[in-house]
């Protein structure tokens, strides 16, 4: 009889709280394995990256910015304006349909890979508790202890090389939104010249050290909507980490000299190393979870006791849940290539409209209320424009009347668009008589970025009857 899936109950509460509801603390074993150096290169990158890109600059502007307040935004060393608020539109709404088509096919490699919350508290505050505080089975002693010189110690300078952290990344956040250049400015300066500012900084990072030494893994099982949507994004096609309850089952501890497949007994020898290695507390043999963020922690853990059994590796790995009640080897089904298509669409869909984003764009509008006029070789009416600069250069700009004669006398200075600025002013157009052949002429202008075309308008040109 072929073993059964051993999760036939229902949990209605976390894994990390017990039966009167009180929070039950998760002390995580460090993980090791192959899996683990990996997330190790892909953690410690992202923090490399988190870090250095402010200091990088394209053209003189940083690669990187964010600044909301004054709604400046610079992705790539390209500027972006509100004019460009549908690129931002298309992006989002594409990101949507990427995470719930993702989700779908590929689980929450997301959230155990390179969510911040889990590549700051697994790889930043977690190795200075083991550093500081020991294994889990000192903390737990170190916790349960009365308060003596060395808990006091331990404590308090864990206290503050936490808050330090959450302080540096604060900072590194911020130059996101201000500038690397303009953050070293201020800190420089006296902290009195900067005190709401400041102020901000040491009450967000007052905010990351509560979420990083009491929250945690609740931010994850109870915060994180991309958590709680989990549930409704699964399905028995997507890949998780799954444990083959059909190669486990019967699970018991290891005897000397025992026929396990003769006895009835499955590869899980019961060791609880997966669920001493989840950092959300749970286990992984109970089948896809809430909490689980597919860290891997336990495939790693599982088939180095795998290994030591004489066993075959794979008993906790990454498979959907159909391909392991029906015992096949993992393949893509079709549904899932139909949704990485879409996904590689999608992005080559956004990528278009980035490359295909304008550096400079003009609006010209007919001055409204007022009709033609006579003028020295013709008839003209007036319009007014406004020409976006989103370049880190100044701009020489003209205007030439594209399917008639005739010709544009611009009103005021000289016109040049100043670098990432919005240039406006009126001009004349002005016909000669012999082109007024109605009382509404359609009109194209051509707006030139000194001698290149960027832009051709479509108008009306208003003349006598």
């Amino acid at each position: 009889m072929a073993p059964k899936n051993p999760y036939t109950g229902y949990r209605d509460q976390l894994a990390t709280l017990n039966e009167t509801g009180k929070r039950r603390w998760v002390y995580a074993q460090k993980p090791k394995g192959k899996l683990y150096n990996y997330r190790n290169i892909v953690s410690y990158t992202l923090l490399f990256l988190l870090f250095a890109i402010p200091f990088v600059k394209l053209n003189g502007e940083p690669f990187l910015m964010l600044n909301i307040l004054e709604r400046k935004f610079i992705l790539f060393g390209v500027h972006f304006w509100p004019q460009d608020f549908h690129l931002f539109l298309y992006s989002m709404i594409t990101l949507f349909v990427f995470v719930v088509l993702f989700t779908v096919s590929y689980g929450r490699i997301w959230c155990g890979w390179t969510c911040p919350q889990t590549v700051f508290l697994e790889f930043i505050f977690r190795r200075i508790e083991y550093l500081i505080e020991g294994n889990p089975s000192q903390q737990r002693k170190l916790d349960s202890q009365p308060m003596n010189f060395t808990k006091f110690w331990k404590k308090s300078l864990k206290i503050i090389l936490f808050y330090a952290i959450c302080f540096l990344i604060t900072n590194a956040f911020l130059s996101y939104i201000i500038g690397i250049d303009q953050l070293l400015e201020i800190m420089k300066a006296p902290i009195s010249e900067h005190s709401v500012g400041f102020t901000v900084a040491v009450l967000f990072s007052g905010v990351m050290f509560f979420v990083f030494t009491k929250l945690r893994e609740q931010v994850c099982s109870m915060i994180c909507p991309y958590g709680r949507l989990q549930g409704v994004l699964l399905d028995s096609n997507s890949i998780v980490v799954a444990y083959d309850y059909k190669r486990g089952e019967e699970r018991a501890p290891l005897e000397a000299g025992e026929d396990r497949k003769k006895d009835g007994k499955g590869d899980c020898i019961d060791c609880y190393q997966c669920v001493d290695v989840c950092p959300t507390g749970i286990d992984v043999r109970d089948g896809t979870q809430l909490e689980c963020i597919n860290c891997t922690a336990c495939i790693d853990e599982c088939n180095s006791v795998m290994e030591w059994i004489g066993k075959p590796k794979g008993l906790i790995r990454f498979d959907s849940e159909k391909n392991i009640a029906e015992g096949k080897k993992q393949k893509w089904p079709a549904r899932k290539i139909a949704y990485t298509i879409v996904l590689c669409i999608l992005l080559g869909i956004v990528a278009a409209l980035f490359a295909s984003r304008s550096d400079l764009e003009a609006v010209i509008l007919r001055t409204p209320g007022l009709m033609y006029q006579p003028q020295e070789g013709g008839i003209s009416n007036m319009y007014s424009f406004k020409v976006v600069n989103k370049t880190v250069a100044e701009v020489p700009i003209h205007f030439k009347i594209m399917n008639h004669e005739g010709v544009i006398r611009v009103i005021g200075e000289e016109l040049k668009a100043k670098a990432s600025s919005i240039k406006e002013g009126v001009f004349f157009a002005i016909l000669p008589q012999k082109e007024i052949t109605s009382d509404n002429i359609p009109i194209t202008i051509g707006v030139y970025a000194d001698k290149r075309l960027i832009e051709e308008v479509k108008l009306t040109f208003v003349g006598p009857n």
